[in-house]
């Protein structure tokens, strides 16, 4: 009887912001709005992307996939969040509901590291090496690239998701967050956590670190190409190409870092918190929109269905 208290639990207890009662209300029609605009704006972006001929590269292939990427991304966290937000006490998940919901969490989290990776190589391979853009970004290669991706993101998940979930953990834990991130859930293990973090975290950084190199060397050759272009308006036009992937991957690679890779030493419950917030809900959020005010294909491709759509006077 002893060990019973060791024993894989059937539910934990998620923290939310439980603890800040009178932010509860606000956030849950902040969350609520910024989802549905989430929602809307990604949904927008696989429509036009499959609709309209001009976006029919594979620029806009793996913009598709990043925002197919993005709405299971949100769906994954967002309604428990609101379910969360709605009640002032901490809420109860299953064991095997956050196993779950971590799972997909590094699943998407890790796949689109690797598509936004892909993303900066399409960008590469369009104005370093364009005669060979055809051969390099064919269809079979994209589909590729895009199975690579989630082929990784699941691999990565399973180790760490198995890895975690197979540690004991002390009776009744509260997760102080509002989803069942790696870190928090790991932290609440009786027993091995120390090699495990070590492990886990390890991962985490290389899954970061790698993606983010290889994008950041495609940049630099792309910015020696542009350097090397007479015309000031050729520089303008590439530039603009690549501005709105830049933001994007400014976003998403800067709040994983300050979460996953900063000193956790000193770091408060509430930053940690307001800082997965922010990756987890507003990010995906300004993807969308992000393409569709700095990239002219998307808006004429955006106008034109509008217009399509539009009774005829």
């Amino acid at each position: 009887m002893a060990g019973e208290n060791h024993t894989t639990l059937p539910e934990f207890l998620l923290l939310g912001f439980s603890d800040h009662k009178a932010l509860q209300g606000p956030l849950f029609w902040v969350v609520l709005l910024v989802y549905l605009v989430t929602l809307l704006g990604n949904s927008l972006i696989i429509l036009l992307t499959q609709v309209s001929p001009a976006l029919h590269s594979p620029m806009y292939f793996f913009l598709r996939q990043l925002s197919v990427v993005e709405l299971f991304y949100t769906t994954n966290i967002v309604p428990r969040t609101l379910a969360n937000l709605a009640f002032p006490h901490p809420q109860a998940i299953s064991f095997q509901g956050c196993a779950a919901q971590m799972y997909v969490f590094i699943v998407l989290g890790i796949s689109e590291c690797c598509l936004l990776t892909a993303m900066a190589y399409d960008r590469y391979v369009a104005i370093c090496q364009p005669l060979h853009y055809s051969t390099l970004l064919s269809p079979r290669a994209c589909m590729a690239m895009v199975g690579t991706s989630w082929l990784t993101g699941i691999i990565t998940a399973t180790t760490h998701a198995s890895l975690i979930f197979s540690l004991p953990f002390a009776s009744h834990p509260i997760i102080p967050h509002f989803l069942c991130d790696i870190l928090p859930v790991l932290r609440l293990a009786s027993a091995g956590k120390h090699k495990s973090e070590i492990s886990v975290m390890t991962a985490t950084v290389v899954f970061i670190m790698i993606p983010f190199s290889l994008i950041v060397t495609s940049y630099i050759r792309i910015l020696g190409a542009i350097l090397a272009m007479a015309s000031t308006q050729s520089r303008r036009k590439v530039f603009s190409t690549c501005s709105s992937h830049l933001l994007v991957v400014s976003l998403f690679f800067g709040t994983a870092s300050i979460t996953y890779i900063r000193p956790q030493a000193g770091s408060s419950v509430t930053t940690d918190r307001v800082l997965s917030l922010f990756y987890t809900v507003v990010t995906p959020m300004l993807n969308p929109i992000i393409y569709t005010l700095r990239n002219k294909d998307v808006r004429r491709a955006l106008q034109h269905l509008v217009k399509r759509q539009s009774p005829l006077p």
